[in-house]
């Protein structure tokens, strides 16, 4: 990392309200995320090469505020594309979840193309993001591609780091590119020989029963790690997709340009047919809710007014089940407070109106955040401000005090005169 890396506050923040879980299912080891309502069909998100569960934050955030269930994994240590295809189906078996839509990007964008060939009944829909058809390119690439797994973790870091185009970047694009490197340094040798393995492994995308009117091709038309030729490869084999680009964003939009990538997450899911669950979102006000705004949550199925944080023990707990139960309805998570990221760059278009105005209802959740902090402080602060108001009454009186007193005292000495 270059200089050190600092996180972003809405990193920090997302870390503290949203659970990691970490489940074994067989021989692999699977870290993930898992927010929003469970009643509402996943978008799971792939990441590539160099990235972990975590780069698609930015996305859990702002779409489970919306109502929508977002699942970002880790890929596992998979070493080809059947054993992907394997572990992949077993881990949603595991989670309970049936049909799924896929988000991913370079190599996740392959693996999730992979899963809809041999998996056609499960997935549901497609967001392809610099994906590509197959890893030939690679292959050639990469003839050191048979002792990779025998290879030194930072000769792979280093190879894999190459790989994203160097040069001055625009300030988000850098910053993104930062938080994605401080994601490598997490990874262990065998997590990026296995991921470098799957890219130079002898497969390819052939037919899938999926209508092309269900899949949208994300693409950003800058440089990137992935050649423009693989890009346009994935826009031929689709010809009726919708596509969607993006002016600049490098190998990681989703981290650079989160407000577009969210709004067309979002548009895809609506056309797809996934239908946000609002309602079930703590702090929500519900239609006809006398008390809206209040924060209370108390009526209907919105959930506890008590937030209480039920995230002890849920590594182990897929699909929630380590949660309490909500009897409102709520989805499991309801337990947590709603998430409202530090980082102000992230309420851009995606959380605001199209008109471009910005209205109370935008940001439901700081009232009652501000309402929990100084629940048990609001004695504490309002001695604290009494204090403070007493000290500048003092501190503003007394000058003019003295001022009076010395005038007073002095009035009968002719010699002694006050500057004006």
């Amino acid at each position: 990392m270059k200089g050190g890396f600092s996180a972003p506050g809405d990193y920090i923040y997302f870390k503290s309200q949203v659970p990691l879980h970490k489940i074994p299912i067989g021989t692999k080891q699977w870290r993930y995320y898992d927010f929003g309502p469970k009643v509402v069909p996943p978008l799971i998100c792939l990441p590539g090469t160099a990235g972990t569960a975590d780069v698609y934050y930015k996305q859990i955030m702002a779409l489970s505020m919306k109502g929508y269930r977002v699942i970002s994994i880790d890929i596992p240590r998979v070493w080809n594309s059947q054993e992907w295809v394997q572990a992949f189906e077993k881990f949603l078996d595991v989670i309970d979840v049936h049909h799924i839509h896929l988000y991913g990007t370079s190599l996740g964008g392959f693996l999730a193309l992979l899963f809809a060939q041999h998996r056609p009944r499960r997935v549901k829909s497609l967001v392809l993001s610099n994906a590509f058809l197959e890893t030939k390119y690679f292959a050639a690439a990469m003839p050191w591609a048979p002792v990779v797994s025998w290879t030194p973790s930072f000769l792979l870091k280093r190879y894999v780091l190459i790989g994203i185009p160097s040069g001055p970047h625009e300030p988000f694009i850098a910053d993104s590119v930062d938080f994605v490197v401080a994601q490598v340094e997490t990874l262990s040798r065998e997590d990026l020989a296995s991921r470098l393995t799957l890219t130079s492994d002898d497969a390819s995308i052939g037919p899938l029963m999926l209508s092309d009117s269900v899949i949208t091709i994300i693409d950003t038309n800058d440089k990137c790690a992935i050649p423009q030729q693989l890009k346009d490869e994935v826009s031929e084999k689709f010809p009726g997709a919708r596509k969607a680009y993006i002016k600049s964003g490098g190998d990681f939009p989703f981290l650079s340009r989160p407000d577009e990538i969210n709004l067309h997450l979002k548009l895809h899911l609506r056309r797809v047919g996934v239908e946000a669950r609002e309602d079930l979102v703590p702090g929500i006000p519900k239609p006809g809710d006398d008390n809206s705004g209040s924060g209370s949550g108390s009526g209907g199925d919105g959930g506890s007014s008590e937030p209480k944080d039920d995230r002890e023990g849920t590594d182990d707990a897929p699909n929630g089940n380590g949660s309490k139960s909500n009897p409102g309805g709520s989805f499991s998570n309801s337990g947590q407070p709603p998430l409202v990221p530090e980082n102000h760059n992230s309420h851009g278009s995606d959380n605001q109106p199209l008109g471009g105005t910005t209205t109370d209802g935008d940001y439901p959740f700081v009232p009652i955040l501000l309402e929990a902090f100084c629940e048990k402080k609001v004695v504490l602060a309002r001695s604290f401000l009494h204090f403070w108001l007493k000290f500048f009454d003092i501190y503003y009186r007394l000058p003019f005090s003295l001022l009076t007193l010395y005038i007073i005292n002095n009035k009968h000495h002719p010699k002694i005169q006050l500057s004006m």
